[in-house]
This record gives C-alpha cells, structure tokens and sequence, in this order.
C-alpha cells in the first residue's frame, strides 16, 4: 500500500501547489520580465533559386529564425506564430546562371526547371537541419508565385496611388557586340562609393550592397563579349526614397534606444542616411575651384590629414548634375553613401510581371523590390493553405499586437533596412509617418548577422572561396551539432569563422574539433545527465519519478536560468544562451556526482530518491530550454517522460514535471533500453 503522507503529497503536486509557477515565481519578477507580442511572424532572408544553401544559408541565417520561431511558439503559443521564407526565384543573378550552365552544356532545360530543381533541393536541407518553416515557398512556383504576382501588383500601385513613385529615363549598359540590354548581373567592373574595395560591383550595386545610379560604375565590362558596354536610355519606375531621409532618421532613433537592436546594424544603416557628398582628390581642388560657378550650390569641407574633400550637396538632383559637371571637366571623384532612387522595373523577361501604369508597359519588377514584400505574400499563402482568409495577413502585419521579425546577413541591410522601411512607410498614404498607425503595414524587426566565415576568409558562391554546401557538413555532424554551434559563434556581435576539423587542411590530429564544443555539450554531458535519471529511477524507483517536494536550491536556480534565458532570447543573444545552458547543464552533473555520492558513502536512500527528484526537474527545464535549440534529442525526452505536448508550454515554464501527471504515484516513465541516446552523435564520430 501507498503511504498516505505520499499520496496526500502527490494530490498537493496534481493540483499545482507545490513547486510551480505560482509559488516560486513573485510579482516583483514578473513585472520585471520582457513583453512579447501576441502574434508573430519570423522570416529568415530568401536564398536564390539558382543554388543549393550553402553554409551561409543555414549557419548564418535559418538556424537562427529557426530557434527564435521555436521559442515563440513555446512562449506565445504555436498558433500564435507563423514562420515563412521562400526560394527567390527571380532575377538577374539566377538568368545569368542558367544561362552560363546551359551555355557550357551542364543543364539541359528550361529556366522553370532550373529553379524548381533548386528549389526542392532546399526544401529538403532545410528539413534535414529541423527548420521548422510554416510555409518554404518560391515565388516563382505554384499557389505561392500567383499570391506573390497579385500583390506586388497590389504594392506598388499603391505607392503610384500615393505619389512615392517616379518615372525616371535612365542610361542602361548595351552591349552592341551582342545587341541585348545588359541585366544586372550581366555587368561587372568597380564600386563608385568611396570607401569601398569590391571589385565586383555589377550595374547598379556591387556585391557588399552598395547603391548607385549605373553611370557610375567604374571600368563596366560585359560579361557575354568582355567588352565595354554603351549606354543606352530606357524608363523604369523609380520609389522615391530619398524623400524618406527624416522619417528613416526617426526610426533610426527608436532602434538605438533598443536594447535588442544590433549596433552594427544601425551603425551600416545611418551611413546610408547621409546627405549626398562627393569626394574630390585635393589635386584636383584649384581645378575645381575654376568651375565653381558651374556646380550647384555645395558646402567644402577640407579636413586636414585627409586626401580627399567633401563637397556636401543639399538633395540628390544637385549631387547628379554635379557629377556630371565633373566627368565633362575630367575631375576624378568618387560618391558617397547616400539614399538614392530605388529601382522597382526593369526588361529582364525573367521576372514577376510590374503594373501598366502611364502606358509604360512590359516591364518585369527587380527582384529586390519583390523578395522584401515576398513574406507577406508567402503569409497569404500559409493563412490560404491552412483554411483560412488569406486576407487575414493584416492581421499579423498590420496589428500593433503583432511583430514581424526578419533574419538576414549583414550585406543585405540596405534593402531590408532603408528600402524596405521606407517602402512599408510609403503605403500609409501622400504624407506617412515613421511610427505606423494601428491598420497600416507595421516595420519589422531586423536581426543582422554578421559575416560566417569559412576558415576566417569571406566565403560565397560568387566569390573565389567557396563556402561548403549544408548538405555536405551533415557527413561529418548531426544537425543539432551544428545548430548549437552556429548559435554559439555570436554572430550578432562580429563575423566569426567556422573551421570543422574535418574540412581544414591547417588541422592535425591532436587538435580538437571547434564545432563540437557546443555539440559535446548535448551528446556528453547533458546526454549523460538525461540517462542518468531514468536509468535510476528504473533500478531504485520501480521507473517512476520520486514523489519528493523538490529542494528550494534546485528550484531557485531553475528559476534563475529561465528568466535570464527569456531575457537573452528576447534580445536575440544567442551566444549567451548557449553559454546560459552550458553552465545550467554542467551544474545537473556537477550536483547529481556529488550527492549522489554522497547517498551511496552514506547509504542514506531517501538521499537518493530525493536528488533524483531534484535532478528531474533539472532535467525538465533544461530540456524545455534547449526545445527550440535541438528539438530531436528533447522531443525524445518528453516521450520519454510520457508528457504531452503542454510539457513546452511557457504558461507552465516554472512548473515541476509532476504537475504534467495525472497521478505522480502511478505515473511510469518509459522504459530506457541500455545505451539509448537522446542526444546523439555522428557516426564519424564515434571510435569503434
């Protein structure tokens, strides 16, 4: 028979009285925590459709808003959340590609094909490193691409609607050799803007995401004939964003009193936000100073120790005509950063078709324009495929309750940071404001991660370093390896090289591995901690967890731990997380050796038992807190544990396993086979 005092005790832990929420958790400590919305969409950036994800793709962005979705959905509610990303399939770089493959016979097959081949195989590397995307789209492909073409439609009549947009005749390379307009990635020479070193800059940006108007592209070169293309005039639609200055400066203002905003970010975008400056080598000052009268007004500024001046034009229509005042008179300058017409069409045929506005037909819109509204149209899409009104969208875009919280590589903030901004600003009507209203588009939350090197060198497809494709790097690691090291390299703080033993030829035999000291943390030692309890519950506690009030030690440090790990996750400190967990996780084994030892010098079983009971709860909140990191391993332990899907729920973050139990003295765990892992490891890794 039961003892009563044990069932009078496992009634009082049913009930939620001993050791939950409620009791350990104090006012004062929930009002100091931090607010989350009451919906949330996260996307992470959109990887092109002429490629397989990279090392890049995974390690630097999906991971990621991968973690963070996970964590919502336990904080907030699943159905709360709604994480959407998509195969881009537009675009010049994707047409060039294709063109090159079919060209030197590597592919045989239309462009749709191409992109579609591409896109499946993302689809099932994001599967294979646990992104748990609600919808991975393409805006090329099916239900999503006919969604996608309807809006964009949508967005930029009204921009034309609300006077944002410009019809601007602009000059465009040619080559005369081939007799094709030249798209952008058709043309490659130097960057203008000073300051910047690529050396591949291609018509009107280069590849560090710099913007300018194609004129300016220094020593341009074709890429079909290699030879120097003509300018030639065509008319596209133009945002107006450099009308935007003063609203972007504002919501710049707001980021950096947010201590979740990443200062490097904001750092990147307020270069952006200068006024138009031209830069005149100081040789060329008494030349300069003979045609002043032809330049519009401008303010000199001649910094001593410095090569250059900086003449500092009033708008960007003074900035153009004085460049070329300076061409015509053979003055060597270079631009500034600064907000220039945002390019939204173009005459590539490969591409979402653009609105017939003013006659101007035929034309595609760019790429850039359409992939930073393409979240929205992949909600409209989920929201359609899941039963409900697609028209619902604004529920989660447009709603002051809601948060829209976009992943994306530091060489992307132009376009999601001022563009997009500016763009979203534009749609409240003739005169927005920089703190949307309640019913208009709301302005995401950016998180920027710097540069994942491979090695410690800038690796990208494009580039002369190749990063390693994330199918590949699952030969040598599991994917919660993986995930747990790319979040521990802190990416939102400095670019950070990945260097697997097994892919650096520097590496020696005796070296450790770099990529497993965030792994080893789950296969060894919380592996080893899991195990640990279920296989003594099975030897002295006939596989059931001791009914135990939990020590108060054991309860606070939990307590401790999950207010901090909330503080780090809502500002996006993924590194420390993870050392968050490595401490939390090490202290389970640290205090099971020593009391368990303890029990057994002693011979003292109620010792026993209770630590057990201790190291349980341990056990439970660290794999609540890892769920959004490695959901395979934790999943296992709630099967394990025999608890339902409630187990995540932040609602009961603070509760002890036993309230999860119908009856905590009849409740039996799931019977633990010898050398059963729940954090597993590869089976490179592993000495036979």
């Amino acid at each position: 028979m039961r003892d009563k005092e044990e069932i009078d005790l496992g009634a009082e832990l049913i009930q939620g009285k001993t050791g939950t929420s409620e009791d350990i958790l104090s006012n004062d400590v929930a009002a100091n925590r931090p607010v989350f919305p009451k919906r949330a969409v996260i996307t992470a950036g959109m990887p092109y459709g002429n490629k397989e994800l990279h090392l890049g793709h995974i390690g630097g962005v999906f991971v990621h808003a991968d973690v963070f979705a996970r964590f919502l959905r336990d904080r907030i509610g699943s159905e709360n959340v709604i994480f959407v990303s998509g195969t881009d399939c537009y675009g010049s770089p994707i047409l060039e590609n294709y063109r090159q493959l079919v060209e030197s016979g590597e592919f045989e097959g239309t462009i749709d094909e191409f992109v579609r081949g591409n896109h499946e195989k993302q689809k099932e590397v994001l599967q294979q490193y646990h992104i748990s995307a609600n919808l991975f789209g393409a805006s090329g492909i099916g239900r999503a691409a006919e969604i996608h073409r309807e809006f964009s439609d949508y967005f930029i009549r009204k921009l034309y609607e609300n006077g944002h947009l410009v019809k601007l005749t602009t000059k465009q390379f040619y080559d005369a050799e081939a007799g094709v307009f030249l798209n952008g990635r058709q043309v490659v020479g130097r960057c203008p803007v000073a300051g910047c070193s690529s050396e591949k800059a291609y018509a009107d940006e280069c590849s560090l995401g710099h913007q300018y108007m194609p004129a300016e592209l220094i020593n341009p070169r074709s890429t079909i004939t290699g030879r120097k293309p003509e300018m030639r005039d065509v008319t596209n639609w133009y945002f107006r964003l450099e009308n935007f200055r003063e609203l972007l400066l504002q919501w710049v203002e707001k980021l950096e009193v947010d201590p979740a905003s990443r200062k490097f970010a904001i750092k990147s975008i307020r270069e952006f936000l200068e006024p138009p400056v031209i830069y005149v080598k100081k040789d060329y000052l008494d030349q300069l100073d003979s045609i002043r009268q032809m330049l519009p007004e401008f303010e000199l500024a001649d910094e001593e120790g410095k090569t250059s001046a900086t003449l500092v034009f009033g708008d960007l229509d003074s900035r153009e005509r004085a460049c070329s005042v300076l061409t015509e008179n053979g003055i060597r300058y270079r631009t500034g950063k600064t907000l220039v017409p945002f390019r939204l069409t173009g005459n590539i045929e490969w591409g979402v078709p653009a609105p017939c506005i003013e006659g101007l037909d035929g034309l595609t819109i760019w790429v850039w324009p359409e992939s930073l509204w393409a979240p929205i149209s992949f909600t409209m899409t989920f929201l359609e495929m899941a039963g409900k009104d697609r028209e619902e969208w604004k529920q989660w875009w447009c709603s002051r309750d809601s948060k829209v919280y976009q992943f994306l590589g530091e060489d992307n903030v132009y376009f999601y940071g001022p563009a997009e901004m500016a763009m979203f600003m534009g749609q409240q009507g003739e005169n927005p404001v920089a703190d949307p209203p309640e019913g208009e588009l709301q302005l995401p939350e950016l998180i920027v991660n710097n540069h994942l090197l491979f090695l410690d060198k800038k690796a990208s497809s494009s580039g002369a370093i190749k990063p390693p494709m994330a199918r590949d790097l699952l030969d040598y690691y599991t994917a919660e390896q993986l995930r747990a090291h790319f979040l521990g390299l802190g990416l939102g703080i400095r670019s950070v090289g990945f260097r697997p033993k097994p892919l650096n030829p520097a590496a020696t035999a005796r070296d450790s591995d770099p990529v497993l000291k965030e792994g080893n943390l789950l296969s060894n030692v919380f592996n080893r901690a899991v195990r640990s309890c279920f296989y003594t519950a099975q030897k002295y506690s006939d596989g059931k967890i001791p009914v135990r009030e939990i020590s108060r030690d054991v309860l606070e440090e939990a307590r401790k731990t999950i207010l901090e790990y909330e503080w780090l996750m809502y500002r996006r400190e993924f590194h420390l997380v993870m050392n968050l967990m490595d401490t939390y996780i090490r202290n389970i084994n640290k205090y099971w050796t020593a009391k368990m030892k303890e029990a057994d010098d002693t011979g003292n079983d109620e010792l026993r038992l209770q630590v057990l009971a201790d190291a349980f709860h341990m056990v439970r909140t660290a794999a609540a807190l890892m769920h959004p990191i490695a959901p395979e391993g934790t999943e296992m332990i709630r099967e394990y544990l025999r608890f339902g899907e409630e187990f995540w729920s932040w609602d009961r973050i603070f509760d002890t396993v036993y309230s999860f139990m119908e009856d905590p003295v009849e409740h039996r765990l799931k019977f633990l086979e010898p050398r059963v892992d729940f954090f597993k490891k590869h089976p490179s890794q592993i000495v036979k």
